[in-house]
């Protein structure tokens, strides 16, 4: 899973005098528009050579027609955000139910719950794991085989981030230091008795957030963080990614990447990194593997081979969902983390007060890294280990999966067998005994600015 805030800029380089603002997002929604009844005669054309009636539909010709309008209608639409799809898991051998609730709102984030419907209290531990989704462009549901696999042995939570384009002006802003806040603001919410795992990009504000309330002596800090493939220090084995940003400079992603929402999504007129521009980055970084993919779908398509297609068509449902990104947020993510590496210079602050990983003394730390990471090279995110010096040597621990790149880091086979049974030890192992709420302070929400 790409970091989409480079991603789509990378694809712009030698762009020349291409500016977005405002004209691009306009002309895609009316080609958008204008593409709509040439969408709906494929979809026709592709049930009419589908139906067992019609006597070409077991021909080659027939299959052929049908397996193109398809593709042309896949290729052509705009991909909405994908449904979790988790109804149950598995808990000691047991099928236990699984209801997906929201338990906190704010205008740009919803906190899910995974509450598993047990009918009698489980034996072994299940602590609370908050899994911070990263705000890069794909959707929460991305995650959905994360959260799976911690199904059967945690009591599970999720932020689920929303497109900048469905919240309107009248919700006002949203940048790091609210990314921050909101952080802070869920950690209240689950009175810290929780773990929290920040998933690539969110590791930054996630380790700002808890060295932010350490610094306040707050009582909800978690028991523990994981930090997973995150850029805390991406002037370690810099990439192409990297160095991009270091070189093109703030202006040049403000100019070439950021316009305004169109007419009628509620977030009209509100100043976003367009979905649509991050998927054309996304796509163009791996065009030639894309291509073959949807290649075989025909020839899988025509050849009657289902489950192949359909293994085609969920992972593409998911991976060309895309959601806007606020410009503020963006931005300022850009500067603070890839530009002026403000966090592991100790420059970092948060509503103007000093970020000091330093101060971290309640909380375990856990980095995690893919040997194969093209985004976060390895060593990026290892760094925290350094920054967070306070933190007790027996509470800290660094793992390297070796084989994996980006994007297994927090999924696959490997992520299922080998790192997340790891997390799940360090869990277990860090979930020391909390005051009762009744015991504590009332807990005092982080008031957020939008």
């Amino acid at each position: 899973m790409p970091i989409g805030e480079f991603d789509g800029a990378a694809s712009l380089e030698g762009g020349g005098g291409l500016h977005l603002a405002t004209p691009l997002y306009w002309m895609y929604e009316l080609g958008q528009a204008a593409l709509n009844p040439a969408r709906a005669v494929a979809d026709a054309t592709r049930l009419y050579f589908k139906n067992p009636a019609n006597p070409f539909a077991h021909t080659t010709y027939g299959k052929s027609v049908a397996a193109a309008a398809e593709l042309f209608e896949r290729t052509t639409r705009r991909y909405r955000q994908p449904g979790w799809d988790i109804e149950e898991t598995t808990v000691g051998g047991e099928h236990i139910p699984v209801r997906i609730n929201s338990v906190w709102e704010r205008p740009f984030c919803k906190l899910l719950h995974f509450e598993r419907v047990f009918s009698r209290p489980p034996r072994r531990p299940q602590p609370k794991l908050l899994i911070v989704a990263p705000m890069s462009g794909h959707y929460a549901t991305l995650l959905r085989g994360t959260v799976e696999t911690f199904l059967p042995n945690h009591d599970v939570y999720i932020t689920e981030w929303v497109d900048a384009r469905m919240v309107p002006l009248s919700a006002g802003r949203f940048d790091l230091d609210d990314y921050v806040d909101y952080v802070v603001s869920i950690l209240h919410r689950l009175e810290g008795d929780c773990h929290v795992i920040a998933v690539c990009q969110p590791s930054v504000p996630v380790l700002a957030a808890i060295a932010s309330m350490e610094a306040k002596n707050d009582p909800y800090v978690p028991h523990s963080m994981v930090l997973m493939g995150g850029p805390i220090d991406t002037r370690i084995n810099s990439n192409a990614v990297n160095q991009l940003a270091e070189t093109r400079g703030l202006e040049w992603f403000r100019s070439h990447v950021i316009t305004k929402v169109p007419f009628p999504h509620p977030g009209f007129m509100r100043d976003v990194y367009p979905g649509f521009l991050q998927l054309h980055g996304f796509v163009s970084m791996n065009l030639d593997r894309h291509l073959e993919a949807h290649r075989d779908l025909f020839l899988n398509l025509v050849k009657g081979d289902g489950d192949s297609a359909q293994k085609h068509r969920e992972f593409y449902d998911e991976y060309l969902a895309v959601m806007d990104l606020t410009a503020e947020f963006y931005l300022q993510t850009v500067d603070a983390v890839f530009i002026r590496h403000l966090l592991p210079k100790g420059e970092l602050t948060h509503r103007g007060t000093p970020i000091d990983p330093g101060k971290i003394t309640r909380v375990a730390l856990m980095t995690v890294e893919g040997e194969n990471d093209d985004i976060s090279a390895v060593g990026q995110t290892e760094a925290a280990q350094r920054l967070c010096s306070n933190i007790p040597a027996d509470r800290k621990t660094h793992y390297v999966q070796p084989s994996v790149g980006h994007y297994g880091v927090f999924n696959g086979s490997r992520f299922r067998a080998e790192i997340a049974p790891r997390i799940s030890d360090f869990v277990l192992s860090n979930g020391a005994a909390r005051a009762k709420p009744a015991e504590r302070p009332a807990p005092k929400f982080s008031v957020v600015k939008n």
